[in-house]
Parts: structure tokens; sequence; C-alpha cells
């Protein structure tokens, strides 16, 4: 094909026509409509193969021991089995599971039986978290509308304040010696100490130390186990503050947090397949069979995994509810976010590589649970390579001359437009705009080399691996730049500008020929990628410990004999912010009402249009913990708009 004007129309027009069909169907159709996300996925693989089959056919460089072979070779690899992974994706999402309606009708049902609910023990497992973190958890967790629970607290860090702070809040407090198997040893302790009560339990809870639960948690969970073959129900993962992409890009109110799309859309197309799995925070697990399995298993640093994985072998499930059911924090920092991305990947490599690996014959895996880990596996092995790969591959024709694709632009656009636009629309219609391009190869190039280096540790080292504690509730009250992360964009940035620069300069014949169009247009999104995680890398301050919410209900303040009506603007956890000017001076105690809450509290500030409240006393925060993870803040999506995060990055990085 031509790569003049002309010739590159011509061949943009099939994704065209791929992009106008989008936008023409898909506002018509329902994600929930089972048959047209089949339909949709077979368009898309096909698309997919056509692309592939080009890749290999027309791209490839001459056969032979050359650098333009070896490197093309590598490429082609990495990316066709990345593809490959998306493309099992693809085929798991044309199926949806949505479970709310079972669980009102299994709700329905226990009312009938009149009898008393089963008894559940709710673990909160923790380490070394702070006392601000894990007094919300337990207050949350002692104010869930369930009749018949216990709380406890399971203390890795055997510290004497959080013995006492459980005595206040009237859960149960229990420790160990020694910290053997990390987490899952910890709830293993749990797990043989109330087996020997009087009355165990018949199920188990399991939180994280900052994931607080709503208080109809265990109401809408514990109802699936209606079905004797349930054996764990997991629900979604949501968060009350911005991940480190969110908080540094400044999107954290117009584009979600890095997991939604996995569990708003991922896991309930699992669950669809049978294939859903424990996530560790946030499950109910029947405790029977958690008994018969021994435990929580402690071959993988994420157990949790592999509790499905053993349930399966003993015929219980692992179902998925996808309602907002808890409330807990993301890693506030990259580091954070680096080290629990690689400790996910370093499990599942320890689960390839034991008994109940994919390939391993006689393990009692169905199909499907095979497939699942395949994928799995290909997610983290293949596609954060692949994604440095696209980095390199540009760098190295610039700079060293290697052709690594033979493809000029016109055939690229003919063949990839189509791919790409079908997979954009495609995730785009199922996560209602969570997933878009660009951001999600800026997270997946904060983490790939920790995710290789994982990689290579799990498969060639999978016992002996510690369990690293993704640290929780750091104050970040400055600006912190992540040098070694910088360094390393930009240097890959440099690289590619300095490649465009030396190239033009020393000859104006060479980026127009063969595959330097093709490279020119591919360094220059890498070029916004990089650029992108640079800013990323450099950390905004977050002053409050205390998350706070938007809120417009009204407030009601008491001082005296007086009453004053208020509209709240937000609150957190320790305070409100109310508009308008305060009716008193700073330092007057005064009386607050919200809906239900009622507590002390004493104006500290005053703005230009606002002023703010501080609650006083234990009893007033624990109101307010129980206000702010009340059910009825339990729902609600993000509505995504891709314009809207542009126009927030724009500002971000040249604001």
């Amino acid at each position: 094909m031509s790569t003049g004007l002309s010739g590159l129309v011509g061949a943009a027009l099939p994704g065209f026509a791929v992009a106008g069909a989008a936008l023409t169907v898909l506002p018509w159709v329902r994600p929930e409509d089972d048959r047209a996300r089949m339909a949709l996925g077979a368009i898309s693989l096909a698309l997919m193969s056509r692309y592939e089959a080009w890749r290999w056919l027309e791209t490839l460089p001459p056969l032979g021991f050359t650098a333009d072979w070896l490197v093309g070779i590598i490429f082609v690899l990495a990316e066709s089995l990345t593809v490959i992974g998306h493309g099992v994706t693809l085929f798991f999402l044309s199926r949806s599971q949505n479970r709310s309606p079972e669980v009102d009708a299994n709700l329905a049902w226990w009312q009938q039986q009149g009898r008393t609910l089963p008894l559940v023990d709710v673990f909160i497992c923790t380490y070394n978290e702070e006392a601000t973190i894990l007094e919300k958890t337990i207050v949350g967790a002692m104010a869930m509308e369930y009749p018949n629970f216990r709380v406890w607290v399971l203390d890795d860090g055997r510290r004497p304040w959080l013995e006492a702070l459980c005595h206040r809040q009237g859960c149960r407090y229990l420790t160990r010696r020694d910290n053997a198997h990390a987490k899952a040893g910890n709830i293993n302790n749990g797990l043989n100490h109330v087996s020997q009560l009087s009355n165990p339990p018949e199920y188990v809870g399991i939180l994280d130390a900052d994931f607080v639960p709503l208080s109809n948690f265990l109401t809408r969970t514990v109802a699936l186990f209606r079905d004797p073959s349930v054996g764990v129900v997991q629900t979604p993962q949501h968060f009350v503050n911005p991940d480190p992409i969110q908080a540094n890009l400044a999107v954290p109110n117009i584009w979600p947090d890095e997991q939604r799309y996995f569990f708003d859309v991922i896991m309930p197309s699992k669950d669809a397949w049978g294939l859903a799995f424990c996530c560790g925070t946030s499950s109910v697990i029947r405790f029977a069979a958690l008994r018969k399995i021994g435990g929580f298993p402690i071959d993988s640093v994420t157990e949790d995994y592999l509790v499905t994985l053993r349930m399966q072998q003993s015929q219980y499930r692992t179902i998925y509810l996808n309602e907002k059911l808890s409330i807990g924090l993301a890693p506030e920092g990259l580091a954070e976010y680096a080290t629990q991305r690689s400790r996910w990947c370093l499990g599942l490599m320890q689960i390839v590589r034991g008994p109940l690996g994919p390939l391993r014959r006689g393990n009692g895996l169905p199909w499907l649970h095979r497939v699942s880990l395949v994928e799995a596996f290909l997610y983290w092995t293949m596609s954060f390579p692949f994604r440095l790969l696209c980095l390199l591959v540009p760098i190295c024709y610039w700079w060293l001359d290697i052709r690594a694709v033979k493809a000029e632009l016109t055939d690229a656009v003919w063949y990839f437009l189509p791919y790409f636009v079908s997979q954009i629309a495609v995730t785009a219609w199922l996560g209602e705009g969570r997933l878009l391009p660009i951001m999600s190869d800026v997270g997946q190039l904060l983490v790939a080399p920790e995710i290789i280096r994982a990689v290579i540790a799990g498969l060639l080292q999978p016992k002996g691996q510690k369990f690293k504690v993704t640290p929780k509730g750091r104050l970040r009250d400055r600006l912190s730049i992540q040098w070694r992360l910088l360094a390393r964009f930009s240097l890959l940035l440099i690289c590619t500008l300095g490649g465009l620069i030396v190239t033009f300069l020393t000859s104006e014949s060479r980026p127009i020929e063969e595959a330097g169009v093709l490279c020119l247009w591919w360094s220059w999104y890498n070029i916004g990628v990089l650029a992108l995680a640079c800013v990323v890398c450099i950390e905004q301050p977050r002053y409050r410990k205390d998350e706070r919410r938007l809120s417009r209900e009204p407030a009601m303040l008491f001082i005296g004999n007086r009453s004053y009506d208020f509209d709240v603007l937000d609150y957190s956890t320790g305070g409100l912010r109310l508009r308008g000017i305060a009716p008193a001076a700073i330092g007057t105690r005064v009386i607050v009402r919200l809906d239900r809450v009622q507590v002390e509290a004493s104006i500290v500030r005053q703005g230009a249009g606002d002023f703010g409240l501080q609650v006083e006393g234990d009893r007033a925060r624990n109101e307010m913990i129980r206000h702010f993870y009340s059910s009825h803040h339990g729902h609600g999506a993000l509505k995504v708009r891709a314009w809207q995060v542009a126009g927030a990055v724009m500002r971000r990085v040249f604001g």
C-alpha cells in the first residue's frame, strides 16, 4: 500500500467502519445481554486473529541469526502470547452473573424459616497497621446489622494497645507466639481457636485491617449460603482513598481506581463460568468446608486463590456478589502499589509451580479452572514484558537500526486499527469507560520491572518466599518524588525523543522508509505514555489521614437552646465542613445532628463561605465512623467520560 495521504485514508477505512458500527449499535445494547456479549466478543476475536495472522505472515524480518530477526521474533512472541491471554479473557467476558436477585430471594426464605440466623465469626487480620485504621474497621464490624456474629481481631503484631482497644470496643482479641506462615498462619490460628469453643461458627468472615464492612455485609453474603455447595462468597474491594495514579494525575473524582474493571467486569464474568475466586478480604467462607481442606493453604503468598482451588477439589464453589459491602484503603504510594502487585504476581507463580498448577495431571482441577489459571499466568508473565518491549523496539530502530517489525504504516493501519478499535469499543462498553488504553499502559509501566522480578522468583524458587505486607495509613504531608522510577522513565523518554531528533537531523530519507513511518507514529504514542508516567512519579501530598466524603445532606446545629440548619459539603470520621457562616466563634462547642447521628463537636475553622467542625470524644468518633461506612452509602458507580479524564490529565501536566 502507498504511504501517501490517500493510501493512509483508504487503509483506515476498516477501522473507521468498526468505530462507526460501535457508535451506532453499542448505545442501544445492554452489557447484561449475554447474546450481545458473545456476538461482540466473536467479532473482536475475529479481528484479533486477522491482525495476528498478518503479524506472523508479513511483518517478520528475514529468517536468520541477525539482530533484526532475534528482536523481531522475541517481540512477536511476547505480543502473541499477550493477545492469546486477552483472547481468553474476551471468551470469559461473553457471560456475566448478577447475584443480587438471588440474595433478595434468599433473604425472604431465611425470614420465612423463623429460626436463628447462623453464627458468623469475623476475623480482622492485622500485623502492623496503626490505631486509626484498626479503630474504623473494628467499629464498623461491631455495628453490622446481623443478629448473630462475633468479631475477632487477629493480631500478629502482639500489641498491648490493640488488645486494650478491642476491650474498649467490645470485640475479641487473639494473638500467637510467632508469625509463622504470615497471614495464612494467623487465620489458621484463629480457626483452631474458634473450633475448640463450645459454639463454633458456621461461617467465617475475613477482613483485612483496613477494610471496614458496611452494616449489611453479613446479611447480604450469608444469604447466598442457602445452597450447600457454596464454600466462599467473595465481594468486591472498594476504596475510600485514591490510588497513586488517581492521586498523582489529579483525577480521583472522574477516573475510577485501578481495580474497578477487575471487580466490576472481570469477576462477574468469572462467576458466570464458575471461576470466581477468593480474594481474601471482604469474603465469607463456610467453616466446615474450610476445616475440611485444612484451613488456609500456606503454599503461596496469595493463599486466598488457593482456598478456591482447594475448595473446588472438595466440590465447594466460590461465588461472587458484586455489591459494595466494604470499603478499604488503596495503596497510597507507588512503592506500596508495586509491593501489592508483585505479591499477587509471586503468589500466582507459586500456584502454577505447585500441585494445583494448570498443567499438573491428576490434581482434580476442571479444565476451565486450568484455562483460567493459564489466562492469569499469561497476564503476569507476558503483558508487562510486552509493554516494555513496546518502548524498547522503536528505540532500537532509531539508535541501532534494528528493524523488528517489517511493515509500512498503511499496512499496519489496515490490520491493526480494526482490531484496536474493536478492543477499545468492547472494553469501554462492558466497563462503562473504566479501562482506557493509555491509562492502563501507564499502570503497567509503573510496576513492570518489579513484576518481571516476581515472575522469575516465583518460577525459579517458589518455596521460601516471604509475605510482604502493603503499608497503609502513612501521613504524606509533603511532595515526594520517586527518583528511581522517574529516572527510569526519563531515560526512556530521552532515548525516544533523542532517536527521533538524531534521525531527522542525520538522514531525511530514513524516517519515511518502510518501518520508519510506523515507528514514528508508535514513538509519539510512547512519548505520551512516558510523559504521564513521569508525572505519576511526582507524588502529591495528602494532608489528611481521614478521607473525606462529599455530601449534600442536611445538618442541624444546636448551641444552647438555639438550633441552626446547614448543608454538609463534606465530612470524615473526625469532622464536617458545612456551607455558610458559623453561628458562633471558633472553639464553641456544639451538638450536630446528621440523619440518625447526633454527636458533640466544636467549631474549628471559618472560611469564606464554609466552616469546619471537629467531633469530640470517642463516642462521637464511633458514631461518625458508623455513619461514614453505613449501608446507604454503599451504591453508586462513577460514570467515566474519556474527555473529562483527558482534560484533567492535561491540566495536571500543564497546569
